[in-house]
Parts: C-alpha cells; structure tokens; sequence
C-alpha cells in the first residue's frame, strides 16, 4: 500500500487511472519517469497528460529534484509527485524543486510518521535561498 503525503499530512492514494512508462503515446494520463530521465525529452504539452511521477531509487539520489524543476521552468503545470525513497528531511526541497506530493511505502511512513512530515511542510518559510535574496 502507498502512502502519498502533502503538506496536509499522510493521504490515501487517489489516483486510479494507472501510470506510462517514458515515451508512452499521447493519449497518457499518468507518465512515470525514471531518476535518469531527461526531462527535456518529455512531452508536457500531451493533451492527456495530467500527473508526472518520478522514482526516487535512493534518498542520496538527488536527481529527480533536478527533472522536477526543469519541468516545472519548461511550464509545466500538471500533478507533480515524487516515488520512493524520499525522506521526510527532504520534504520541503521536493516541494520548493516543484513537486506537489510525495509517494511512500507503508514502511517508510513507520519509521517517519506524519509528524515529521508535517513539521517540514511550511516549506516557504525557513529557506536560505530566500534569505540570501533578502
């Protein structure tokens, strides 16, 4: 069972219409992209494209924060979530990197309830960057 968290806290999953895989046909609803994907290579302005999930394969994987906000400076306004491996500590990044939710495990939700979620989840406050703009 997956666990989706937003800055709400833990959710059910609610999405049902299944996932593509890259390079999937126009008609795709839901892309799955790995953490290798080249996010200039993906068609954000396919017709039935609304949510773009991109795997996590270790929490010291960084890189689908890069896709998350290369898509998002491509104009990309659709669903955003992150898979996998990401840890609560990291919550605020994945938000401020584009991504609106992220998908977790049953197991990692254990040993990190949604307590320690929620406490990153004011991720607009508290950021360096904004901090050295003044």
């Amino acid at each position: 069972m997956t666990v989706i968290v937003t800055d709400s806290g833990f959710a059910a999953e609610d999405w049902t219409q299944g996932f593509c895989g890259a390079g999937a046909a126009n008609d795709c609803a839901a892309l799955d992209l790995p953490s290798d994907a080249d996010p200039e290579t993906v068609d954000i302005d396919a017709p039935a494209l609304q949510m773009i999930r991109i795997d996590f394969p270790s929490s010291a994987d960084g890189r689908g924060f890069t896709i998350a906000r290369a898509l998002r400076l491509r104009g990309y306004t659709g669903r955003l979530r992150a898979r996998g491996h990401v840890l609560a500590d990291q919550y605020a990044m994945a938000r401020r990197s584009g991504f609106d939710e992220v998908e977790i495990d049953e197991a990692l939700a254990a040993r990190q309830p949604a307590d320690q979620w929620q406490f990153r989840a004011n991720w607009t406050e508290h950021n360096y960057q904004a901090r050295l703009r003044g």
